[in-house]
């Protein structure tokens, strides 16, 4: 990764709206999402009242929340199905939100990082984003190379 990126954090940062906590809502299978967090999770699952109490929170903190009280009950998914599942959502967010298309063509061909060097390298941090250290950025960084990837498609 080069040295200059674009780099999101929190909702209310520049570039905020790349996240998936952003107050974007979608429509997925009839309903609403009020963010591609709630859905994103709601994926993991195939239990419809699962789903549905994850559809219902009021914050996309409260959805993953829920997703992760029950855990157990997860389907077992593959990097790459959750991966697919994560463009899904993203491309969903950029069908019900034309305007953010510019935005990401606005990023240029700059590296687009999910900097989660404040949230360490616990759980799946390092799967989704990346942290800096010692200037250098470390992790897979998939959700900022999914956004690259949906760039490229309206780049032309």
């Amino acid at each position: 990764m080069s040295n200059q990126v674009i780099r999101f954090t929190k909702v209310a940062l520049p570039y905020g709206w790349l996240g998936n906590m952003s107050p974007f809502p979608i429509e997925h299978e009839g309903k609403t999402w009020r963010t591609t967090e709630a859905l994103f999770q709601s994926l993991r699952f195939e239990d419809e009242s699962i789903k549905e109490l994850i559809r219902e929170q009021k914050s996309p903190m409260a959805a993953k929340m829920v997703a992760k009280k029950h855990r157990l009950s997860m389907i077992t998914l593959t990097q790459e199905e959750d991966y697919l599942n994560m463009m899904m959502c993203l491309i969903l967010k950029i069908k019900y939100h034309p305007q953010l298309i510019d935005d990401l063509i606005a990023t240029n061909k700059l590296d687009i990082i999910e900097d989660v060097t404040s949230r360490g390298s616990r759980g799946s941090n390092l799967y989704w984003g990346a942290m800096l250290v010692d200037n250098e950025w470390i992790g897979e960084n998939k959700l900022g190379q999914a956004w690259m990837h949906i760039r490229t498609l309206y780049q032309g």
